[in-house]
């Protein structure tokens, strides 16, 4: 009977299991995201966050155990000299796993998994949700804006409409002078 065993074996011997994780994590730690099925991700994520959770204290002893479960130098290097600084004020949830459909040959859950300090397109939304608009005489500013931008717009317009009308011309002379080329 198997009661209580929640692992999940991935349909692979436990050596195997392994290696693969090895290397998924390694690829992690040098691309910062990665694409994989969302049973791989999950499982990489119980074994990669421990890892990132040792690599805030930088001892020979954090690195000795981050390498036996890595076994790759430039990743183990990588991890403390980038990853761990980067995420040393956060408590846990490393990794971030976003679902991206369903694969085009055995339509299997995929998904990305990525560090979550490592995204850029995150942390711009997060500054620019920092504004809010109040209801108290913001109105005056708001529209005072908005006219100083129509302004602006208009200029760009009238800008571009200039030069497309000296490009006119130049280019009604050119067929001329291959008219006159027949014509001789």
């Amino acid at each position: 009977m198997r009661h209580g065993k929640k692992f999940n074996h991935l349909s692979r011997q436990s050596q195997h299991r392994r290696a693969m994780l090895t290397n998924m994590a390694c690829s992690l730690i040098e691309h910062k995201r990665i694409t994989t099925t969302v049973a791989k991700a999950k499982a990489l994520k119980k074994y990669f966050e421990p890892l990132v959770n040792r690599s805030k204290e930088d001892s020979t002893h954090s690195r000795r155990v981050c390498f036996r479960y890595l076994a790759s130098k430039e990743a183990v290097t990588e991890l403390f000299r980038e990853v761990g600084p980067k995420v040393a004020n956060r408590e846990g949830g490393y990794t971030r796993i976003i679902r991206t459909g369903n694969r085009l040959g055995d339509n299997a859950d995929m998904c990305l998994i990525e560090l979550v300090d490592f995204n850029e397109i995150y942390g711009q939304e997060d500054q620019k949700k920092k504004t809010r608009r109040s209801r108290r005489g913001g109105g005056k500013a708001v529209e005072a804006t908005a006219a100083t931008e129509e302004a602006a717009t208009e200029e760009v317009v009238v800008a571009e409409e200039a030069p497309a009308s000296e490009e006119a011309p130049a280019a009604e002379e050119a067929p001329a002078s291959e008219e006159d080329k027949k014509k001789d």
